[in-house]
């Protein structure tokens, strides 16, 4: 039975706890190796210099933006792809998978360049220390311009993936990881004869990670781009389905680096604990991620067939899923904010900052199981003006102008705009399924 046979029985008429079942726990596990990794790598760079880790915290939204436009555009191939097996239209898909491949590979270019130029001008922005900023231009310099592979391999990924072929991304991802994660403390400290590279051998280590991840998905993953007078209308369908992908994770990045603004005129360790958070958020949000990647095929092609039915089923099973597993990250952001903490820094200020911080934005990871699901869902059935709504009110019509006015009061008051952003992006996404649900019937 090939691939595409397989996607049309699975996607169109199996039990939807078995598609999750069947395809979550491997994306999942990806994306907990990938967590894991940040987690890895803040612990290195925080033991080489609390500088150095700060550095990471100014860079982390950049490195989020590659993701946007990595992952967004294999998003919107994936929906496009599961779309056209739905109507046996092979030929197309493949056709699809080959532009997305030429679209990554035009978006590296661009953004490298871009990037490069301006990387100092940015890193000014969050950061004081000289040292910091120094260590913040480095690293990002090298995980800007080197990041073909990551662009390669969030188009290919996502082909494997639109086809039902889930373990693949997953080992390629964990194969990265454990590249990255063995690289890291050779590089960053020196080992016999390499010397030590600092900051600089912690981006390294993440370049060969996103390389030999790409180099694992190609084969299945790349496929010849269509004619040059035919390659347009690909490119049009790509990125109607994937641009609420990007502008979601593109807002994320703006919204992380606006609030690093804020934060800068507090402190450096206020940006510090920032992002200590959300890297260590993105371990406790797998399940929420994991079924973000996993949801838009399934709904797309039962959506493409009119089941209706299957499409709330998934959102259903879903919801119920994220929400037993957030209650670790509740737990753990409210109860143990110093031993998360510990983990990376020993500076008496971003202790005293994070353990009013993490437990009052722990808070907010009920809401954030309705707030993160709803856009997707409006994405994958093709409605990306209110997938952008959503995404809009979560992270720019709520969470800054609130971070802001609670910052004119104090450091601590800022992160209440978490749980409060939350609530109302979530609230409003429920509505609008809701309505949606009653046009079905």
């Amino acid at each position: 039975m090939d691939e595409r046979k397989q996607e049309n029985d699975f996607f169109g008429t199996e039990r939807v706890s078995r598609i999750l079942l069947r395809i979550a726990p491997p994306v999942m596990l990806a994306q907990l190796i990938q967590a894991l990794y940040n987690i890895v790598d803040s612990y290195f760079v925080g033991g080489y210099s609390a500088d150095a880790l700060t550095a990471l915290s100014v860079i982390f939204p950049i490195q989020l933006l590659i993701v946007a436009l990595a992952v967004g555009t294999g998003v919107g191939v994936n929906t496009f792809m599961a779309r056209l097996y739905a109507f046996q239209k092979k030929e197309e898909a493949e056709k699809t998978a080959g532009t997305g491949m030429v679209l990554s590979i035009i978006t590296w270019a661009i953004f490298a360049l871009v990037s490069g130029l301006l990387m100092r001008v940015y890193v000014m922005t969050s950061a004081k220390s000289p040292q910091a900023v120094e260590y913040a231009v480095t690293y990002g310099r090298i995980v800007c311009i080197g990041s073909l592979g990551i662009f390669l391999e969030g188009n290919w990924s996502k082909v494997h993936q639109a086809k039902g072929n889930m373990r693949l991304p997953m080992m390629a991802q964990i194969m990265g990881a454990v590249v990255n994660m063995v690289l890291d403390p050779i590089l960053i400290f020196g080992w016999g004869p390499i010397p030590e590279m600092g900051v600089a051998g912690a981006a390294l280590a993440t370049i060969f990670g996103q390389f030999t991840a790409a180099i694992l998905t190609a084969k299945g993953g790349a496929y010849k781009p269509p004619k040059a007078e035919e390659i347009k209308e690909y490119i049009i369908e790509i990125y109607k389905l994937g641009y609420p992908s990007i502008l979601m994770q593109a807002l994320y990045t703006a919204y992380i680096v606006l609030l690093n603004m804020i934060l800068a005129g507090f402190s450096d360790s206020a940006v510090t604990v920032l992002g200590l958070y959300y890297k260590m958020q993105s371990f406790f949000f797998i399940p929420l991620l994991g079924l973000q990647t996993c949801i838009v095929p399934v709904l797309s092609y039962n959506y493409a067939q009119r089941s209706f039915d299957r499409c709330k089923k998934v959102m259903l099973e879903s919801f119920l899923i994220s929400t037993v597993f957030m209650i670790l990250g509740f737990v753990s952001f409210v109860f143990f904010p110093n031993q998360l903490i510990g983990l990376f820094s020993e500076s008496a200020e971003v202790f005293a900052i994070g353990r009013i911080a993490f437990p009052i934005i722990g808070s907010s990871f009920f809401s954030a199981t309705f707030s993160l699901i709803m856009p997707v869902f409006f994405q994958a059935i093709g409605n990306g003006k209110l997938s952008v709504l959503l995404s809009l009110t979560r992270q720019i019509f709520c969470l800054l102008p609130i971070f802001w006015a609670f910052s004119l009061i104090g450091l601590n008051y800022t992160w209440l705009s978490f749980p409060i952003s939350e609530t109302i992006a979530g609230a409003l996404g429920l509505l609008l399924y809701w309505r949606q649900t009653k046009v079905w019937g």
